[in-house]
C-alpha cells in the first residue's frame, strides 16, 4: 500500500501529459486509408511463427522495450549511426531478436499502402498477434502512432526495467510509463513466453553473497533443484553460447505455467523471484499458479498491453511515418 500511495501522484501526472495523445489513437484508424491492414498483419505474422513459433516471446519483448523508452514510437528498431549509438545497441537490448520479422511485415504493408502505417502501429500490431498465435488472448488495438526520429542506448540504460530489480525499482519504473502495481506483476506473466541467455540471471547462480558473506553462492531465492540444473547449461556468468527457457516446458504457449513456476521459486530473473516479496504481486502469483483463473489472466493481459501500447505515443503531426523501421526517412 505505501508503494502505492507514493507512486499514484506520478502515475496521474504521467497520465494527464498522455491523455491528448492516447485521445487520437483509434480503433480502425486504417479504415480507409488501408483497410487491409490488420489483415496483412495477421496473415504474415502466421507465416512467421508457422516457421519459428519461438519467434513470439522475442516480438512481444521488442514492443516492451521499445514502450519504455521514449515511449511507444518504434525508436528501439533504428539502426546506430556514426554520431549516435542507438536504442537497439544498449547492453539490455542486445539479446533483442526479431528485427528482420518486423521489417518483413512493414514490406508487405508498404507494397500495399506506401507510406500509411507507422512502424510503430506494425510493432503493437505483431506483438498482440504474436500472443494470439502462441494461444494466448485477442485484443482490439487502437491505432494512429507516428515513429519518432530518435533512439538513444543511454536512455535504454536508464529506462529499461532491469531483470535483477526488486518490486520498489521496479514499480517506480512502471508509475513513471502511468502503469501501476497490477500491470506489473500482471505485464511479467509475458516471461511465459520466450528464451534467455546466461549473463541475464546467471549471477544468481554463481555471484550472490551467502549469509556467512562469502561471494559464489546460489541466490537463496531460487530452488535448489532448479538451480542445479541451469548451472549445467550455464557453466559462468559470461556463458552467451547457451539459452535457457523462461517458462520450462510452455516457452512457446501462452498460458499461467509462469506464475507456477514462480510460485515454486523457480523464476529465472531476480525481477520474477521479486514478485513473492511483495503482498500485492504475492498475492496475483499464487492466484494464477492454481490454474484456476486463466480466463482472468488473459483479460488482465488484455488491459495491460492496451496501457503500455498507449505510452508516450506520437499522434497527429508529431514524429513521421518511416519507410523503413530501421532508419528515419
Amino acid at each position: 500500500m505505501a508503494i502505492r500511495s507514493l507512486l499514484l501522484p506520478l502515475a496521474l501526472l504521467v497520465l494527464a501529459a498522455s491523455s491528448a495523445a492516447v485521445a487520437q489513437l483509434e480503433i480502425g484508424f486504417y479504415s480507409k486509408t488501408c483497410p487491409d491492414a490488420e489483415k496483412i498483419v495477421r496473415q504474415e505474422m502466421a507465416k512467421i511463427i508457422a516457421a519459428a513459433p519461438s519467434l513470439a516471446g522475442p516480438l512481444l519483448r521488442l514492443h516492451f522495450h521499445d514502450c519504455f523508452v521514449r515511449g511507444c514510437d518504434a525508436s528501439v528498431l533504428l539502426e546506430s549511426t556514426d554520431g549516435n549509438v542507438a536504442e537497439k545497441d544498449a547492453k539490455p537490448n542486445k539479446s533483442l531478436r526479431g528485427f528482420g520479422s518486423v521489417e518483413r511485415v512493414k514490406a508487405k504493408l508498404e507494397a500495399a499502402c506506401p507510406g500509411i502505417i507507422s512502424c510503430a502501429d506494425v510493432l503493437t500490431l505483431m506483438s498482440r498477434d504474436a500472443v494470439v498465435l502462441a494461444k494466448g488472448p485477442f485484443w482490439p488495438v487502437a491505432l494512429g502512432r507516428r515513429d519518432g526520429r530518435m533512439s538513444s542506448a543511454t536512455e535504454a540504460s536508464n529506462e529499461l526495467p532491469p531483470a535483477s530489480g526488486d518490486v520498489p525499482l521496479l514499480a517506480k519504473i512502471f508509475a513513471s510509463k502511468g502503469l501501476d502495481l497490477k500491470d506489473l506483476v500482471v505485464l511479467s506473466g509475458a516471461h511465459t513466453l520466450g528464451t534467455a541467455h546466461c549473463p541475464s540471471f546467471a549471477d544468481r547462480l554463481y555471484n550472490t553473497t551467502g549469509e556467512n558473506g562469502a561471494y559464489g553462492h546460489v541466490d537463496q531465492s531460487l530452488d535448489s533443484e532448479y538451480a542445479d540444473k541451469l548451472r549445467v547449461k550455464c557453466k559462468s556468468v559470461d556463458d552467451r553460447a547457451m539459452l535457457s527457457e523462461m517458462d520450462p516446458g510452455s516457452f512457446k504457449t501462452f498460458d499461467t505455467s509462469y506464475y507456477r513456476q514462480v510460485a515454486k521459486r523457480r523464476g529465472l530473473f531476480r525481477s520474477d523471484a521479486a514478485l513473492l516479496f511483495d503482498n500485492t504481486t504475492m498475492d496475483y502469483v499464487q492466484r494464477m499458479a492454481t490454474g484456476k483463473f486463466d480466463g482472468e489472466f488473459f483479460k488482465d493481459f488484455s488491459a495491460s498491453m492496451i496501457k503500455m501500447g498507449d505510452v508516450g505515443v506520437l499522434t497527429g503531426a508529431e514524429g513521421e511515418i518511416r519507410k523503413k523501421c530501421y532508419a528515419p526517412n
